[in-house]
């Protein structure tokens, strides 16, 4: 997996490349508490190179939401493919997390708000 990172504004946007699963979780979980710890607390996880993601990599997402929420942050996940929206439907995590079908929609909707 391969993480990259810009900025937007007050946005802080994290892209994923690849697989996230019991072997990496722990770099998108550094990356989003190094945010945290530097007060940026509105966060948009763009998921559209993401291939895979296993039970931990889901976990992830979920501290990542109670922590922004719990420091008055914000985050947004956008472009999920098919079968990664397919895991998040059968999880209930399309329930939990804002999704938006492209980056530009959640830069919108963030955007509105911070």
């Amino acid at each position: 997996m391969t993480l990259t990172e810009k900025r937007q504004q007050q946005i802080v946007i994290i892209s994923i490349d690849g697989r996230l699963d019991t072997t990496n979780y722990q770099q998108l979980e550094g990356r989003v508490m190094h945010h945290l710890q530097q007060n940026h607390t509105t966060l948009m996880i763009d998921c559209s190179g993401m291939d895979y993601v296993s039970s931990a990599g889901l976990r992830i997402f979920l501290v990542a939401l109670k922590k922004l929420t719990a420091a008055g942050g914000q985050l947004a996940l956008c472009a999920l493919r098919e079968n990664i929206k397919e895991i998040f439907d059968i999880s209930g995590f399309t329930g939990i997390f804002r999704i938006y079908a492209t980056q530009q929609q959640a830069l919108e909707a963030l955007g509105q708000e911070t």
